[in-house]
């Protein structure tokens, strides 16, 4: 990864030229002069990168090469940084004085020095590592597709392909693909007789090339085709290769005479060739771990579509690869997904003890067998190594226990285990340098952990992984980024909202394992999972603690560190995180969310550096004022803390993008307006004029004078204010008008009677989410032209006349929720034709309401419908019956002689419920939020 940290370096001179146009006297051309050497540098970076790694390449030499170069690039981020941290003290914002400016240099003079000579040996030692590169021969990079000298010694020597024995399997040792294996062979042979394209798409190990080779052999498959091939692509191919490979085989197995000079023709006489064989057959070719996405169009043109019901499979680890080939023909994609676990438990003794013990295991390593094979979360080919491994080992429980507590250890050291490490590491080697430090994040948080994707991609900005783009926020950028990771099947997703966007996501175990191998390798990171593991580490870049921090202090004395995480709860943190932070100067990203924390150092603000804080869940209650000396800071998280005020030098950091603060109680009884408190902020907010989000202010004593300052915040996106009073209304309808890039709105009043008139001449364009918790004198009718609106939220709004009339034909709304009140009538009525795309419909404490009609053509798109406390409402509303798609019924207190009407047993309405697959019955008794006594209605699982 020498590619990625120059390129991370290069990034932060090219910014320190850009932005620092006085540069002390004689620095500038220094930077300029690294600038320069780097540049050259990295065109032959990626192959030394891939020659350095390639484990047939015994050459020492290169490697240190490459290492030197990575250490230096460290270096030079690092001085960049000391650089800009000692401007910030000659030169700070709010002190211009001329004497202040001659003290501060003086006192500066010393490490001015220091950086100077810095810079000098860096530029010495750069010159040596050009120096010695020519020595090594490397090649200027490859564009992709293209054959480099590690990728050819490989194809030259395809024993060493450890992905090859996927090819050659016995039907026999295959388990789990039965449903898989039926789909494919369908597509195969029936359908249309179009030109077709079958695509097995998932990421490494999951068992693509098993499978696809499965049905491509399958007897039922190859009678029905006139002529075969299955040719092995990979990430170094060429397409002349593999046009002449498809036709030697295609004569081999027809017997028919191979054209003369094939080898020898041009690539246009080479594709007319194979097409004049195809023109009038039916064929089935078979292209194998396809890695380029325009590989369609690159064979395309060989392919004739003669409407003979022709087809193509491909294997991939990427989904563009298979949406690229929907350019010209009919494609299928079946996306392989995890073995079942009764699957992956027959897997592993079928290679355990195949040849033994009739195939079972012995009772008395069923408990640690069953750990191993939940340790290989289900990956075929982590069951299978794993299980070669074991099948060579005595089969006694010391043995077996200590393979599974070292499993890491031996995923890098064991000659079993080599061939998953590779073919998980290729998923790594093939991505482009702008990703690897992206993946490379997810080793810093712990096993079976579901991250945050806001919370990811924000310390990737953080980092400065995201290259700036000038029409895109860096948010947007960082989210394309982690779809190509998800797309490359690199990264799992763990949990998806209502929209079908990503909310918490990870990678699976055994990757988990090779990335932290490589992060060690790297300096990347440092992850500390025993209280007995030392961090004196060198030079690594960040450092992750996953155990009780007690005791790490002793052994480290890293002021490199770019990155600290912490998520132990365990253990004392008062001392642990002021004297980590004061020997990390170059700190920029801080995350201790779910800490055991009381207390923010004073001196936080000697960290110049940082730009993300998460404090989130913590017991923080207060900021120190030397917050506002974080001019870099872009995300400040203060959810779940006890923080309530926030210091007023906050407006001073006009970099801040993400300011999030609230509580909720989830101890109390609940409370209407008391469940969730923001946070109170003074005036001067209108300096903050980079921020897209913030939630929640209470507006206790900035009032009118706040509310109009924020109309200088042209780029938010998020917005959640509380305590909100009538007189607020004008003021904060002007500002919602400035607020053309909003997104999201939230608005609570200060009391349940409380009116609040939205009086939005011009409504926000882009609203894609509205909270009104407030009362109303009349609908807004503003709301109804929201075309972009998902989600809407009503609560003690009292009105008078049925929503669902303003709300139904709202054309992009997913999520719809009216609770504690919103609407003073008896009967809410859905008409045909309304809420045609809505998804999630809840219904919460409507104290009038006594029926509900749903007409046949409403809510067709309805999956999950909540009811709570409605206490009027006694017989279920029977249109439920034709909603075909509702999965789930929630219902939450509600009456009683409305939940025995729905009884399996005696229930006289539950027909009307009985195709829902789900029905939650909850009722609460208290006193704290969750306190709910549950059971559940399973009326699909019943009838079957």
């Amino acid at each position: 990864m020498a590619e990625t940290a120059v390129s991370l370096a290069l990034e932060e001179v090219f910014q320190l030229l850009k932005e620092e146009t006085n540069l002390l006297r004689g620095l500038h051309k220094n930077f300029s002069d690294i600038k320069d050497e780097l540049v050259s540098i990295k065109i032959f970076l990626k192959d030394a990168d891939r020659r350095a790694a390639d484990e047939a390449d015994t050459n020492e030499a290169i490697r240190t090469w490459v290492k030197q170069l990575r250490e230096e690039s460290f270096r030079i981020e690092d001085v960049v940084d000391e650089y800009l941290w000692l401007m910030h003290r000659v030169n700070p914002p709010e002190r211009r004085a001329l004497v202040c400016k001659i003290t501060s240099l003086f006192k500066t003079l010393i490490p001015r020095h220091r950086i100077a000579s810095e810079i000098q040996d860096i530029k010495i030692s750069i010159r040596r590592i050009k120096e010695r590169s020519e020595r090594y021969n490397f090649q200027v990079s490859h564009e992709p597709g293209s054959s480099s000298s590690s990728s050819t010694r490989e194809t030259e020597n395809g024993w060493r392909d450890p992905r090859l024995s996927s090819l050659f399997i016995e039907e026999t040792e295959i388990v789990g693909f039965e449903g898989p294996r039926n789909e494919l062979i369908g597509w195969l042979l029936d359908g249309s007789a179009d030109r077709a394209v079958i695509s097995v798409v998932g990421m490494g190990g999951l068992g693509k090339t098993t499978l696809a080779k499965l049905v491509f052999d399958s007897q039922q498959v190859t009678t029905k085709f006139d002529c075969h091939a299955c040719i092995t692509v990979s990430q170094s191919y060429t397409v002349r290769e593999v046009l002449i490979k498809t036709m030697e085989q295609f004569c081999k197995e027809t017997e028919d005479p191979l054209p003369k000079r094939l080898s020898k023709m041009d690539d246009q006489s080479l594709v007319i060739e194979v097409r004049k064989y195809l023109q009038h057959k039916r064929y089935l070719i078979f292209f194998d771990d396809v890695w380029q996405e325009d590989f369609s169009d690159q064979v395309e043109l060989a392919m004739p579509n003669n409407n003979k019901g022709s087809r193509i499979i491909i294997t991939t680890r990427m989904m563009q690869v298979a949406d690229f080939f929907k350019k010209s023909f009919l494609v299928h994609v079946h996306n392989l997904q995890l073995l079942p676990l009764n699957k992956a438990w027959e897997l592993f003794c079928n290679k355990v003890f195949r040849f033994e013990l009739g195939g079972n295991c012995p009772p008395e390593l069923e408990a640690v067998s069953r750990e191993i094979v939940q340790k290989c979360k289900q990956l075929p080919l982590a069951i299978v190594a794993i299980g070669g491994l074991l099948s060579t080992k005595s089969k006694t429980l010391i043995e077996w226990q200590m393979v599974s507590q070292n499993l890491s250890l031996e995923l890098g050291r064991n000659s079993h285990l080599t061939s998953l490490a590779k073919i998980l590491s290729l998923s790594y080697d093939g991505l482009p340098y702008y990703l690897k430090p992206c993946i490379l994040y997810f080793g810093l948080y712990p096993e079976d952990y579901a991250i945050n994707h806001n919370r990811l991609i924000r310390q990737w900005i953080a980092e400065g992984f995201i290259k700036s783009e000038e029409r895109r926020t860096p948010e947007q950028v960082a989210e394309e980024y982690l779809s190509e990771l998800i797309h490359r099947s690199l990264v799992q997703v763990s949990k998806v909202g209502f929209e079908g966007r990503v909310q918490t996501c990870q990678v699976h175990d055994i990757l988990r394992e090779v990335i932290i191998r490589k992060m060690k390798d790297l300096s990347f990171c440092h992850c500390v999972n025993d209280v007995s593991d030392s961090i004196t580490v060198g030079k690594t870049r960040r450092l992750s603690v996953i155990t009780s921090p007690n005791n790490l202090l002793k052994s480290t004395h890293n002021s490199h560190f770019r990155a600290i995480h912490v998520f132990e709860k365990g253990g004392s943190l008062e001392d642990f995180i002021p004297k980590l932070c004061s020997r990390s100067r170059i700190l920029k990203v801080l995350d201790i969310q779910g800490t055991s924390l009381n207390h923010i150092p004073k001196n936080l603000g000697n960290h110049f550096h940082l730009r993300y804080i998460n404090l989130r869940n913590t017991k923080v209650h207060a900021l120190p004022k030397s917050v506002g000396e974080l001019h870099n800071l872009e995300t400040l998280d203060l959810r779940e803390t006890l923080v309530h005020e926030i210091p007023s030098e906050i407006n001073k950091l006009t970099k801040l993008r993400h300011l999030l603060a609230f509580h909720r109680n989830y101890e109390e009884k609940y409370s209407v307006l008391g469940f969730t408190t923001g946070v109170l902020m003074e005036k001067g907010i209108k300096n903050l004029t980079s921020l897209q989000n913030i939630c929640y202010v209470e507006l206790d004593h900035g009032g009118v004078e706040l509310i109009e300052e924020m109309k200088m915040l042209k780029q938010l996106r998020k917005l959640g204010l509380r305590h909100v009073k009538r007189e607020h209304g004008n003021a904060l309808s002007a500002a919602i008008i400035e607020m053309q890039n909003l997104e999201s709105l939230n608005i609570t009043a200060i009391a349940e009677d409380e009116i609040i008139d939205l009086n939005v001449v011009s409504s926000p364009p882009k609203l894609r989410r509205l909270h009104l918790k407030a009362r109303l004198e009349k609908f807004p009718d503003w709301i109804p032209k929201l075309e972009c609106l998902v989600k809407i939220r009503l609560g003690l709004s009292k009105l008078k006349d049925d929503p669902m009339q303003s709300l139904k034909n709202l054309p992009n709304l997913l999520k719809l929720s009216l609770w504690e009140n919103a609407y003073d009538g008896e009967i809410l009525h859905f008409e045909n034709g309304g809420f045609q795309k809505l998804k999630e419909l809840i219904l919460s404490h409507l104290s009038g309401v006594n029926s509900i009609l749903i007409e046949k053509g409403a809510l067709l798109s309805l999956e999950h419908l909540k009811m709570e406390k409605i206490p009027q409402l006694k017989e279920v509303p029977s249109g439920i019956k034709q909603l075909d798609k509702l999965k789930v019924i929630d219902l939450v207190d509600m009456p009683d002689e409305f939940v025995k009407s729905i009884d399996p047993d005696e229930g006289h309405n539950h027909w009307i419920i009985k195709h829902v697959p789900i029905v939650f019955i909850r009722q609460w008794f208290g006193p704290k939020f969750y306190d709910y006594e549950i059971r559940t209605i399973n009326s699909s699982f019943k009838e079957s």
